[in-house]
C-alpha cells in the first residue's frame, strides 16, 4: 500500500485530547493527516525511538540528536531541567517515558542546537466509542519561548503529536499527526502542512517496512561514535572549507571534494586518537592521493605524512610542502608491488622512454598508516602492501579493478544476504583479500557525500596471521595474478613530455 494520507479538514475534531492541565498546553492540538497502517504498537514504539535518536532521517539539515535525559515509568518527570516546557497530560493516556534531546545541526554557524522534550504516552484513551483500541502517543515539545526563537530546521509550532491507534482484534491501525500552533492561523502555512505530510510518511514507511521484514543492512558508527566524528568534521569544516572552495584549482566540483575529504579526515583523526592514544603517531602515506587535499588537511592538523600519484595535479602547487626528510609531501610516483617482477624495469632503466626514479616499490616503514582512498587499481593491493610492510591501513574502494590493473566485475559475495551490486561485490572481494592477508577486516560506512562510502580498516591481526606468516605470492595467484600490471606501469613512467597515459593510480 502506497503512502496516501487523508488530509483532515480544518474544522475536524481533535484526535489528541488534552485534559485541563492549566499549563498552557491544553489548547487545541490541530490534526492534519491520518493514514491506515498494518503495524502494531511494538513496531510503532521502536520506529519512534529510532526517529527520536536519529532526527537526520527526517531532516538533512541535522547531524544527530544527543540524548540529555531519558527516564521511564513513574519517575519519568524527575530531574527535568529548568528550560523544559510544562508537561501536558492527555485523557486516558499515561506518561511512560520522558526524553530530552539536543538537535545538532550540520551548520552550527547558521543554526543553533535546539533542546526538545520527547514524551511517550500509552493507554486505551477515554470517551472513545470503539472498545479495545490501544493508543500510543509521542509528543515533541521544543524548548523555545516564542516563534522567533525557532531554528530554521524545526517546524514553527509549539508542539508535534504523533498518535498510533491499534485494533488488536482486527490487526488494523492508523497513525496521525497533529500540531500545537503558536497561532491558530498558522494552519494555512503551506510549509508547515508539507512538513507534517513528510513527518508522517517517515513513520508509515519505517513501520510498514518492519512488517514486510525489512532488516537494516547499513550500520554506521561501528568503529567510532557518531558524535566524535561529526564534531570533528564540523570543526574542520568551519576551519578550512570556505578557503578551500574559494581557491579550488581543479576542474572538478569543489564542494563535493572538499566536504568529502574533510569528512574522511575527521574519521581518520578520531580513529588515530584511539589507535595511538599512548604512543607517538607513526606517520601516514596516501597511495593514489589524487589532488592531494586529504594529505594537506591531515598535515595542517599536525599529522606527518605524504602521498603520491601517477600524475601531478594543479592543486599540488598549493597543497605540497617540504617534509623533514627534504622531500615533498606530494610526489609523482607509480607503484610496483614486490610480487611483480622487476626484471624488465632494470632492463629499461636509463632508456629514453623510462624513468626508474618515478617507481615506488610499495615498501613503507613498519607501522606507517596506509591510506587508500578511491585508489582504484591499487585498492586490492592495499592489504597486500600492508602485510608486506606490517602497516595498518584504511581503504575506501571505488571502481572495480583486479590485481593486474584491469577493470573487472568482482564475484558475487558468498553471503547471499548482501546486496548483489558491483560495488557490494567489490567490497566483499577486497575484504576477503584482507582476511587472507591476516587482517581483521573492520568495516565502517562513512558519512561522506558519495555512494562509494564503505571503509575497510586493517588495524588488528587475526589468529591466522599470528600462527603463520601469510604466503603473499600464493595470495596474489589466488586472486588472479599480476600479468599485465607491469606493462601498465611502464606506460605511466614514460619520460615523454605531455604524456596522457591512463592513470593506474587515479584520484
Amino acid at each position: 500500500m502506497g503512502y496516501e494520507p487523508e488530509q483532515l479538514a480544518e474544522d475536524a475534531p481533535p484526535i489528541v485530547t488534552p485534559d485541563d492541565s492549566g499549563n498552557g498546553l491544553g489548547d487545541t492540538w490541530v490534526p492534519l493527516f491520518r493514514h491506515g497502517c498494518s503495524f502494531g504498537p511494538d513496531i510503532y514504539h521502536s520506529v519512534m525511538l529510532n526517529l527520536i535518536k536519529n532526527p537526520n532521517i527526517n531532516s538533512t539539515w541535522l547531524f544527530r540528536a544527543n540524548i540529555l535525559h531519558d527516564v521511564q515509568g513513574a519517575d519519568a518527570l524527575s530531574a527535568l531541567p529548568g528550560s523544559a516546557p510544562e508537561i501536558p497530560s492527555f485523557r486516558g493516556l499515561e506518561l511512560q517515558r520522558c526524553m530530552i534531546r539536543k538537535l545538532i545541526p550540520r551548520n552550527t554557524m547558521r543554526d543553533k542546537p535546539l533542546d526538545q522534550t520527547c514524551l511517550l504516552y500509552g493507554g486505551t484513551g477515554e470517551d472513545v466509542q470503539d472498545e479495545g483500541i490501544e493508543r500510543t502517543l509521542v509528543v515533541y515539545l521544543p524548548h523555545v519561548g516564542s516563534q522567533s526563537e525557532m531554528p530554521f530546521y524545526h517546524p514553527v509550532v509549539r508542539g508535534i503529536a504523533f498518535l498510533h491507534e491499534w485494533n488488536a482484534a482486527e490487526s488494523v491501525g492508523s497513525v496521525s499527526i497533529s500540531y500545537l500552533f503558536f497561532d491558530v492561523g498558522d494552519r494555512s502555512v503551506d510549509k508547515l502542512v508539507r512538513t507534517a505530510w513528510h513527518l508522517l510518511k517517515a513513520i508509515y514507511k519505517h513501520g510498514e517496512g518492519r512488517v514486510a521484514g525489512y532488516k537494516k543492512r547499513v550500520h554506521h558508527d561501528v568503529l567510532i561514535p557518531q558524535a566524535r566524528v561529526q564534531d570533528r568534521y564540523t570543526a574542520l569544516k568551519n576551519k578550512y572549507a570556505r578557503d578551500l572552495i574559494k581557491t579550488w584549482a581543479e576542474s572538478t566540483d569543489p564542494e563535493k571534494h572538499v566536504f568529502e575529504d574533510l569528512s574522511i579526515a575527521a574519521f581518520l583523526i578520531e580513529l588515530w586518537a584511539d589507535m595511538y592514544k599512548d604512543v607517538p603517531f607513526p606517520g601516514f602515506v596516501d597511495i593514489g592521493c589524487g589532488n592531494g587535499l586529504l594529505v594537506y588537511i591531515l598535515n595542517r592538523e599536525g599529522y606527518s605524512g605524504w602521498g603520491f600519484d601517477a600524475q601531478t595535479r594543479k592543486s599540488w602547487a598549493s597543497y605540497s610542502t617540504k617534509m623533514g626528510s627534504g622531500g615533498e609531501t606530494l610526489q609523482q610516483l607509480v607503484l610496483l608491488p614486490p610480487p611483480v617482477s622487476r626484471a624488465r624495469v632494470e632492463e629499461l632503466s636509463g632508456s629514453d622512454d623510462f624513468e626508474e626514479r618515478l617507481v615506488h616499490d610499495g615498501r613503507f616503514p613498519k607501522g606507517t598508516f596506509i591510506i587508500s582512498n578511491h585508489a582504484d587499481e591499487l585498492t586490492p593491493w592495499t592489504p597486500i602492501l600492508a602485510t608486506i610492510s606490517d602497516c595498518p591501513f584504511i581503504m575506501i574502494p571505488c571502481c572495480s579493478h583486479d590485481l593486474t590493473g584491469s577493470r573487472f566485475r568482482a564475484p558475487r559475495p558468498a553471503d547471499r544476504s548482501k546486496a548483489d551490486s558491483s560495488y557490494a561485490s567489490l567490497v566483499a572481494w577486497v575484504a576477503e583479500i584482507t582476511k587472507d592477508c591476516g587482517w581483521e577486516a573492520e568495516q565502517e560506512m562513512l558519512r561522506i557525500p558519495s555512494t562509494r562510502n564503505t571503509a575497510i580498516v586493517g588495524r588488528k591481526k587475526t589468529a591466522l596471521e599470528e600462527s603463520a606468516v601469510p604466503d603473499i605470492n600464493a595470495i596474489v595467484q589466488r586472486y588472479g595474478g599480476t600479468a599485465g600490471y607491469l606493462e601498465n606501469v611502464i606506460k605511466l613512467v614514460s619520460s615523454k613530455k605531455g604524456s596522457t597515459a591512463e592513470h593506474i593510480i587515479p584520484s
